[in-house]
């Protein structure tokens, strides 16, 4: 049978993106399709300017310091208009890029939405169909909005690069990462924060020593968090959003963020009349190679939920070409991914929570938290973190967590030492680079804890 393109990819996010001009350096025919802008989550309305927005977050404080340090300086009011000129000139430049990337390797690009309409054959919204050997679907998540009354007055973090001004006070609501970064970040800028989750602790599924600092810190800083409590509804006045809560209050605020929760993307894709696996939360079922039921369908990234970051989709994008296009079998990798939430302090990670390990089998922990010299000296009362999580048997580190400044930039280069196997004693054999803060992780000689 003779197809339009060896390769149709639906979704121009960094995974679809990626697979897409990798095969065709290979001298494959592609095709790819993508009905917002090419970049997607990560480079449009995710990480890229998210963590643009954590670096203006972070000068509010540099003044004071800059003066404890002798300096006489000051710094005057954040401008968002200039900010927000600044980082749409900066994602235009980057589509730019990813566009520019896909016409040099020849992939052929339909801005505009597709779905399936059999296994080899994907139908554009002007109502063309292309056919294909094999169709990729890397579609992405995108962010849910709680099902209470109301809701619709709030935002989601695609809407929060796009607000013509900043309100003065904000109710971010949820406790995951992309809650806590946003809490932090708007605090940064001047913002009222406050923050209600409705579980014990925030941060849920990341070491609990950890996400405890982090949360003093955030309090410390400014934002007002609220565990144990949800919204019951919204209503919108003529001063603000008038927010019922659960815990018995009632408060208005400038604005509502909904930080609860992705959906991936697979809504009137016509995956279900082909046979195509989806779980309860509508993410794409795959194997290891990423292959959906019907075996000329494959799906990465987001939409199929498994680990929902952006290197991980890239990632999957390489193994997916190795095995469909160059014969190599390659499993997806998923095993002690590094990852950072940029919080204030930031938080780096790899491998098992202590409490993860613990009931994986008998552990030792070494762990310190101590103010840091820079913020130490300028009178600040911030803490970091730095812990190593060690089978008893082997004496291999199952999991690094560092909660200080930069700590991003640290795990990446711990998640090496990790991911090789390292021992406890591979980590003691290492000289410090003194003064640091990370040379803590190869200083610390006697556990705090054994369990």
């Amino acid at each position: 049978m003779t197809f339009d393109y060896d390769l149709f990819v639906i979704g121009g996010g960094s995974g679809g993106v990626r697979a897409a001009r990798v095969a065709a350096g290979l001298g494959i025919k592609v095709a790819l399709a993508e009905d917002s802008r090419m970049g997607g989550t990560c480079v449009i309305r995710g990480c890229v300017p998210k963590k643009l927005m954590v670096f203006a977050s972070e000068y509010a404080p540099m003044a004071e310091d800059a003066a404890a340090y002798g300096w006489d300086i000051s710094l005057g009011a954040f401008h968002w208009p200039n900010f927000q000129r600044k980082l749409s000139a900066e994602l235009d430049r980057l589509e730019g890029v990813y566009n520019g990337l896909l016409d040099k390797s020849g992939v052929t690009v339909f801005a505009q939405r597709a779905t399936l309409s059999d296994p080899h054959s994907v139908r554009l919204a002007d109502g063309t169909i292309k056919s294909a050997k094999h169709i990729l679907i890397a579609t992405g998540g995108r962010p849910v909005r709680p099902d209470v009354k109301g809701a619709e007055y709030g935002i989601v973090s695609d809407d929060i690069f796009n607000l013509p001004q900043l309100p003065k006070s904000i109710l971010i609501v949820g406790g995951g990462y992309i809650a806590c970064e946003f809490s932090c970040i708007l605090n940064g800028l001047g913002v009222e924060v406050t923050q209600y989750y409705r579980g014990a602790q925030i941060l849920r599924g990341f070491d609990d020593e950890a996400r405890g600092l982090i949360c003093d810190q955030m309090r410390a800083n400014g934002v007002s968090i609220h565990m144990g409590t949800d919204v019951i509804g919204i209503e919108k006045t003529d001063t603000g959003l008038r927010v019922e809560a659960t815990n018995g209050e009632t408060q208005s605020f400038d604005q509502v963020f909904f930080a609860t929760g992705r959906r991936p993307n697979t809504d009137g894709l016509g995956l279900d009349a082909l046979g195509v696996e989806l779980g309860r939360g509508g993410e794409i079922v795959v194997d290891q190679f990423s292959q959906t039921a019907v075996p000329s369908i494959y799906a990465i990234g987001d939409v199929t939920n498994r680990v929902n970051l952006t290197p991980v989709a890239i990632r999957e994008a390489m193994a997916f070409v190795a095995t469909v296009f160059e014969g190599k079998k390659t499993p997806v990798d998923h095993d002690l991914i590094p990852s950072a939430v940029f919080t204030q302090p930031e938080f780096g990670t790899v491998g098992l929570s202590e409490e993860e390990a613990r009931a994986a089998g008998p552990i030792e922990v070494y762990a310190t938290s101590f103010k840091p010299m820079q913020s130490s000296f300028a009178g600040r009362s911030d803490r970091v973190m730095m812990k190593l999580v060690v089978c008893a048997e082997t004496r291999r580190v199952l999991g690094c967590h560092i909660v200080a400044p930069q700590a991003g930039e640290m795990i990446q280069l711990a998640g090496i030492a990790v991911k090789m196997g390292a021992t406890k004693e591979d980590f003691d054999r290492v000289c410090a680079v003194h003064p640091t803060m990370s040379e803590e992780l190869v200083t610390l000689k006697t556990p705090v804890r054994v369990a």
